[in-house]
């Protein structure tokens, strides 16, 4: 039986429909006020977060929480911030397990990382900018093993189900960090991006997402402290639930300044038919409603070449396959079947690769790359669904499906381009992304997008 998760907040939003209801405030925007408003305690909006936390049906949304100590950090914020208060003053938010936090194993999703690391004795740089900001870790998210898969499937740990329907999967990587917020135990979730792992199961899930610009993160050195996939795709980024407070969250991480946005005409770059003939009808009815939208907004769509995408696994695949064997080699002495078969077998072939071949690889990147920034250079925006398919029955085969999705959110990762998710139908979402490094801008046009009368 499928249920609606309960909300931290009294507000309408369905996280299953495109044209949620344009509240003045969105219910991360009415907690805010509240909290700075002094009508709502810290502690009060986190006791009602923990009261959500695992809630699917597998009560594994969290690999670790301590709802003793989360309460006590909620308690001490007033003295900890008795002036002017941060950006996420007092709100619950997740943090997907493969960055440390104090007091915690970090496990990578898997059991070897949660026996082989230590407890960590330092917050990683992420944990430690959110709490600054005043956000309260609510505890540390399931996630598909070494963040390596886009089902949330996990031997380890059991599959990831969504809590508002424990017949379809969540997606993943970030599998417990979506959840979270599906669920109501955050009201926004970090989560990591490195061919979809925000995207996907943000679509999923009918939820927002934004993955950085692939440098963001590294600039900032928000990376120490964390656990890579492949360290030339990897970025990281939001959960969430509305596309209005996209500005917000970047902000209070990445220290971006997103300007409200000045209404002009802008060119979108889109993707035809010849591309999506895979996609699902209910895909591709919120991806016309989109563009719909987009028009509303005075919007040029123009069709673009998309044919060099189509080699955008051959090289996306192999390059993150070796780097991911590179980093995980020395922690297991390179014997990769103390992980599950599939993630192995990628491993293996990823250490058994030529170093003359990935070098090729890259520069087939590089040139990948280049075709990418041109396209974006041309536009000012390009929208692509997040998937062609719009859930993942649990329990079901889903071997063929990995590289069908990739297909859709790999080419982006390449560019190392900025990408907000927005909620589509039921389960399906669409891509919206902008240049490297044009984060501000494509924050500012989403959230004005959103805000416009559907």
């Amino acid at each position: 039986m499928s249920t609606e998760p309960t909300l931290l907040y009294d507000c309408s939003h369905s996280p299953a429909k495109i044209d949620c209801v344009m509240n003045a405030l969105t219910e991360l925007q009415q907690l805010r006020q509240e909290l700075l408003a002094g009508r709502t305690l810290p502690s009060v909006v986190v006791g009602r977060a923990l009261a959500h936390a695992n809630s699917n049906v597998g009560k594994n949304v969290y690999i670790s929480l301590d709802s003793d100590k989360v309460m006590r950090a909620a308690e001490e914020l007033p003295q900890r911030f008795p002036g002017e208060k941060p950006a996420l003053y007092g709100l619950p938010v997740s943090l997907k397990d493969c960055f440390d936090l104090a007091g915690f194993h970090t496990s990578c999703g898997t059991r070897f990382y949660a026996d082989h690391n230590g407890e960590a004795v330092a917050d990683s740089a992420v944990a430690a900018r959110l709490r600054t900001q005043g956000a309260v870790i609510i505890g540390k998210t399931h996630l598909h093993p070494l963040a390596y898969g886009i089902t949330g499937e996990n031997p380890d740990y059991g599959d990831c189900t969504q809590p508002r329907d424990p017949h379809r999967l969540t997606g993943g990587s970030s599998s417990g960090a979506v959840a979270s917020v599906q669920e109501g135990s955050a009201i926004a979730a970090i989560g990591t991006d490195t061919g979809g792992s925000i995207r996907v199961p943000a679509a999923l899930c009918g939820l927002a997402g934004y993955r950085a610009t692939l440098d963001a993160a590294h600039e900032r050195g928000l990376w120490r402290g964390s656990m890579h996939l492949a360290q030339s795709f990897d970025t990281l980024g939001w959960i969430f639930r509305d596309v209005r407070d996209a500005p917000l969250l970047a902000e209070a991480l990445f220290g971006f300044f997103v300007p409200t946005w000045s209404e002009r005409r802008v060119r979108i770059a889109c993707v035809d038919a010849s591309f999506t003939y895979d996609s699902e009808p209910g895909v591709l009815a919120a991806f016309a409603s989109w563009q719909d939208r987009l028009r509303a907004v005075n919007a040029e769509i123009v069709s673009f070449d998309v044919a060099f995408w189509e080699e955008g696994m051959e090289i996306f695949a192999p390059i993150q396959a070796n780097e991911a064997a590179a980093i995980h080699a020395s922690a297991t002495g390179g014997d990769f079947s103390r992980f599950e078969p599939l993630i192995a077998e990628r491993l293996r072939w990823g250490a058994s690769l030529d170093p003359a071949e990935i070098k090729r690889l890259r520069r087939r990147h590089a040139e990948f790359r280049d075709r990418m920034d041109q396209v974006l250079a041309d536009f000012d925006f390009l929208i692509v669904p997040c998937a062609p398919v719009s859930r993942l029955v649990t329990g079901a085969d889903h071997s063929d499906v990995r590289s069908r999705i990739l297909r859709y959110t790999v080419p982006l990762s390449l560019a190392g381009a900025p990408v907000v998710a927005l909620p589509g139908g039921d389960g399906a979402g669409v891509q919206l992304a902008s240049a490297r490094g044009a984060d501000a801008s494509l924050l500012s046009f989403t959230a004005h997008l959103a805000s416009a009368d559907p």
